[in-house]
């Protein structure tokens, strides 16, 4: 089974090397490269799947791993860690994944890097992939920071586009923040227990190697990582900018892969997670939920509208978490994935029809506005009968995939305020019964503004037609798998998959931390649990309820004007649409202040640093000139005058040089004489 998850991996690797250097010179540029990797991957996770649902054991846990460094002392271990939640996400990240290359073939069509887009595809799947399988931290960390690249690399796709490129830099430069967090805490962990390895930290907690302050510590480090991966509150500012990638890439980003990778990693480090770790997590969830949901309800942009539900929706899911509810959490992650990638192509099909209509009609205006749309249901059944479905699921209507784990969630949020003996815990799920019902609100708001009503643009509306089959297809998939029944086998209860084969098999891991102190860190009864699941139950269904009918009320029975609701509404309604203004308040604050602080930097590199060593050049030029005037005044005076001494000596003396050889004799009987004279003297 590992070397399967192995090849399961590795495929779309091999399918990125194939694209980049060889894709453009390949038929159709090497599209059935990519799309046959990762369907061949998906064809092996069904295989593991399937295998997991003949077992049936929630316990299943099989690791392979071999030694990577070895310094004697200290070793790096990597290897493959399977279990039930890792081949579920496996099956998650390639399903949702293979309909997007699919459906990439329609809606790429024509554009000049068809074949890099292909190749990016792959290298994120890759990733992704990597990242669940891996058994320890440091690998998990390896695949964090790739799959952060491979976002960056499609994000910006179109950056021939300044939105595009600068879009890619937030999210890349926003999730190195919180991996910053994340790196700290995987060094607090490696002091502690010596060891990357999942099993070894769960040891080493268990045993009190790494306990109280330093635990609580590492878990919320650790879960900074997932603040930014996953766009928790206030990291979550990256999520709505990354719609400028191609729609397909939306929908791979916002669904199973590198959202989910945050919520993945929460699930995967669940069995450390002290009490104060947990209520941390739990409360950035929830502000996350209704925060995001607010701002959804306000925007015109399709595709902004779903990124502010999806940072809405990741809430939820580490809320739960955070909550101590790990089925829900994790089964919120898995619906969640299904209709969300449906609702980005679904909005991608009207994006795409909306393009052929501004083009053939030689209009500029926004394709993403859902103001210029209305009535396109007739133009567009298929579309939008699949998005309906996803609406509902993710509006929590029973009969669908995201009412099964949204109840989930808010029953074990309301379990767990019940069970502290703090009242101010009852937050978390006031929080998630508001987010439910703004959530149903704006998604209707959006179904009716798009499809239904009287046409905003007659114009357009002419030019509408149905996307082609590549597209259609991927939606039908996505909408059949957000049905209940396949999360309730064997059973079949639309109201609840307590009996059904994810709440078997998607048990929580035991906790270390309980081990170690004696006693469970969240402990719920089961009655707790049972009540409070029925009238979560009960309120959610209310809420849901109320939100659709609120939406068709104003927007389709037209009961409220909407102007003049906007308008009553007055400082609410503007800090909605203006995001809270959160990304201002950071450009004024983080952004000007980093200018400032590297402006003051060059200020103390130009006037500081460089103006000593300038004056220490001015000191030295100087020095040297004074220098070279003692040299050229009196050395070199000095020894011109010896030169001229000499000179003039040997003047004097080659008067007596004449080459006669009688003035020679001469001169030296002269000197003999004298000698002579001066001896007898």
């Amino acid at each position: 089974m590992v070397e399967i998850a192995v090849i399961i991996a590795l495929l779309p690797l091999l399918a990125f090397v194939i694209q980049i250097f060889f894709g453009k010179r390949l038929p159709r540029q090497g599209d059935w490269v990519s799309i046959g990797a990762i369907v061949s991957g998906f064809g092996l996770s069904l295989y593991l799947f399937i295998q997991m649902l003949t077992r049936y054991d929630p316990g299943f846990v099989i690791t392979e791993s071999f030694t990577w460094i070895d310094l004697g002392s200290f070793k790096i271990n990597l290897g493959i860690y399977l279990d039930n939640v890792s081949i579920t996400m496996l099956m998650v990240v390639t399903i949702v994944s293979s309909l997007v290359h699919i459906y990439s073939m329609a809606y790429m069509e024509g554009d000049p890097r068809y074949s890099r887009f292909y190749a990016y595809l792959s290298l994120f799947s890759f990733s992704m992939l990597g990242l669940i399988i891996w058994d320890n931290l440091f690998g998990i960390y390896m695949m964090w920071e790739l799959v952060g690249l491979c976002s960056y690399l499609l994000i910006g796709f179109w950056f021939e586009k300044d939105s595009a490129s600068n879009a890619a830099k937030k999210a890349f430069i926003t999730n190195r923040i919180g991996d910053f967090g994340f790196l700290f805490g995987l060094l607090i962990v490696v002091t502690a227990i010596g060891s990357f390895t999942l099993t070894d930290i769960a040891e080493g907690v268990a045993s009190g190697k790494l306990s109280g302050g330093w635990l609580t510590a590492a878990g919320i480090l650790l879960f900074c990582g997932a603040i930014g991966k996953s766009a928790q509150f206030p990291l979550h500012v990256w999520l709505p900018d990354a719609m400028e990638g191609p729609t397909p890439v939306s929908a791979l980003i916002h669904a199973a892969t590198m959202v989910a990778a945050g919520v993945y990693l929460v699930a995967r480090l669940f069995f450390m997670l002290s009490l104060d770790a947990m209520i941390f997590i739990s409360y950035i969830g929830a502000f996350t939920a209704i925060f995001a949901s607010i701002i959804a309800v306000t925007q015109n942009d399709i595709k902004r509208v779903l990124a502010y539900s999806t940072v809405s929706q990741l809430g939820y899911m580490i809320m739960a978490l955070g909550a101590g509810s790990f089925t829900a959490g994790f089964f919120h992650l898995v619906t969640h994935a299904m209709f969300k990638a449906g609702l980005f192509l679904g909005s991608g099909s009207v994006i795409h029809a909306m393009h052929h209509a501004m083009h053939k009609l030689d209009v500029h205006d926004d394709p993403n506005d859902i103001r210029l749309m209305g009535g396109f249901k007739d133009k567009m059944p298929t579309t939008y009968r699949t998005f309906l479905i996803y609406t509902l699921a993710l509006s929590g209507i029973p009969f669908f995939s995201g009412f099964l784990s949204k109840d989930a969630i808010l029953g074990g949020t309301l379990a767990f305020a019940v069970s502290q003996s703090n009242p101010i815990h009852y937050l978390l799920p006031v929080f998630g019964f508001a987010a439910a019902i703004l959530t149903a609100f704006y998604m209707f708001r959006l179904v009716i503004l798009t499809f239904h009503g009287e046409p905003q643009r007659k114009d357009l509306y002419e030019n509408i037609h149905e996307s082609p089959k590549t597209i259609t297809i991927p939606l039908s998939i996505l909408a059949v798998l957000s049905i209940f029944i396949f999360y309730t086998l064997p059973g079949i209860n639309p109201f609840s998959a307590a009996h059904g084969w994810f709440e078997h098999l998607m048990a929580a891991p035991a906790s270390a931390v309980a081990q170690f102190s004696g006693h469970p860190v969240v402990d719920i009864s089961e009655h707790t649990a049972h009540s409070s699941h029925t009238l979560a139950m009960i309120i959610s269904i209310i809420v849901a309820l109320s939100g659709i009918l609120t939406a068709f009320a104003i927007y389709y029975w037209k009961k409220m004007d909407v102007e003049a609701l906007t308008e009553k509404m007055g400082v609410l309604y503007r800090l909605s649409y203006n995001k809270f203004y959160v990304d201002e308040i950071y450009e004024a604050t983080v952004v000007r202040g980093l200018l400032m602080w590297n402006n003051l930097l060059s200020w103390f590199d130009n006037a500081i640093i460089d103006g000593l060593v300038n004056l220490t050049a001015w000191i030295t030029r100087h020095t040297s000139a004074l220098s070279g005037k003692f040299d050229n005044a009196v050395i070199d005076g000095m020894v011109n005058e010896i030169a001229d001494i000499t000179q003039g000596f040997g003047r004097q003396l080659r008067r007596v040089q004449t080459g006669q050889i009688q003035t020679y004799i001469f001169a030296a009987v002269v000197g003999a004489v004298v000698i002579i004279l001066v001896r007898l003297v």
